[in-house]
């Protein structure tokens, strides 16, 4: 059989031909590796968020204060007496807020999903001694393979999916609102526009300088502004966060100097009013690189209620992120 394929067959022109050498040769295309997904420590990840956002609920917002106080006492049943009596509050918020997040990182998951895009599965990032009990979510994804309408797709669906339920508890929250409540000792955590014009349209007594303490919280209105501090921290228009995805795909290039220019200001408004707390994501952001890496094709067209879509998103950090986030008791 194979003497026979090499064996020589006339031409149209009566000349031999070797069959063999005027086939074109098949490339064998190698199968692209399975890239599978870790589940194991996302999941651990998620249940100490759960742990970390329900003691910040229990504590009252203030974990550390609570720890502080029962090592000075000498007991610390006072931390065991403290759950059992304010578990409610403490599970309403961890499932307020975990809801919040979680649709977030959902909305860019689906949207990568759809596209098919490598992506992990979100990481939640616990942080049990601070008022939020929580750092937010990442998903890790190969951008590179995206064109330039899906990487937009796949960051805007993360914003706009939280704020699907960031709302609606914000509405709960404010209604149940009590500014009566003693605010002494506690921390002020001042509003996003949103918050505020909520709060103002209920008509909640004792509301004034855009402040509420975390005496005064409620589990509903706190798990809301966290969601809006953190979606307003995301949108903002540097490097790989949702607003960095936005930005590039509007303007391209001409993104990497707003990214620069946006650093630059915020550096220099938390030396000005000497309000450092997010210096340690200012590093990160600056070791990361604020500039965002080409898409696999830039050239791909948006459309206009795309383009409509992201001019009005950039606006989403004005609406959700207060600049002075906190206000210490004077």
């Amino acid at each position: 059989m194979n003497d026979l394929l090499k064996k020589p067959s006339p031409a149209s022109d009566g000349s031999l031909v070797n069959r063999a050498e005027h086939q074109p040769a098949r490339r064998s295309r190698a199968p692209e590796p399975v890239r599978r997904r870790r589940y194991r420590l996302p999941v651990v990840l998620f249940l100490l968020t759960c742990l970390s956002t329900f003691w910040v609920g229990v504590t009252g917002w203030q974990p550390i204060e609570v720890l502080m106080d029962a090592a000075a006492a000498g007991n610390l049943m006072n931390v065991r007496e403290l759950v059992l009596a304010n578990w409610p509050r403490g599970l309403i918020y961890s499932a307020s807020l975990l809801g919040i997040l979680l649709l977030h990182e959902l909305g860019h998951f689906v949207a990568t999903v759809v596209y098919r895009i490598y992506a992990t599965v979100p990481f939640f990032l616990p942080f049990p001694i601070s008022s939020f009990g929580t750092l937010g979510a990442v998903i890790a994804m190969d951008g590179m393979a995206a064109n330039r309408r899906q990487i937009f797709d796949i960051g805007i669906a993360g914003p706009l999916a939280g704020l699907l339920v960031a709302i609606p508890m914000a509405l709960i929250g404010a209604q149940q609102l009590d500014l009566s409540v003693p605010a002494y000792g506690a921390i002020g955590l001042k509003m996003p526009l949103m918050l505020d014009w909520l709060i103002c349209w209920y008509g909640v007594e004792g509301y004034e300088n855009q402040t509420v303490w975390l005496t005064q919280l409620n589990p509903y209105f706190a798990a809301a502004w966290v969601g809006f501090v953190i979606t307003g921290l995301n949108m903002m228009p540097v490097g790989q966060l949702d607003g960095g995805h936005i930005t590039y795909t509007l303007f391209g290039k001409g993104a990497h100097a707003l990214a620069k220019i946006v650093v630059v200001l915020a550096i220099a408004f938390m030396v000005y009013h000497r309000h450092y707390v997010f210096v340690l994501m200012v590093a990160l952001l600056l070791l990361a690189g604020t500039e965002h890496p080409p898409t696999q094709d830039d050239t791909v067209k948006l459309g206009w209620f795309r383009v409509a879509l992201g001019w009005s998103s950039l606006t989403i950090p004005i609406f959700c992120f207060p600049p002075m986030v906190f206000q210490l008791p004077t």
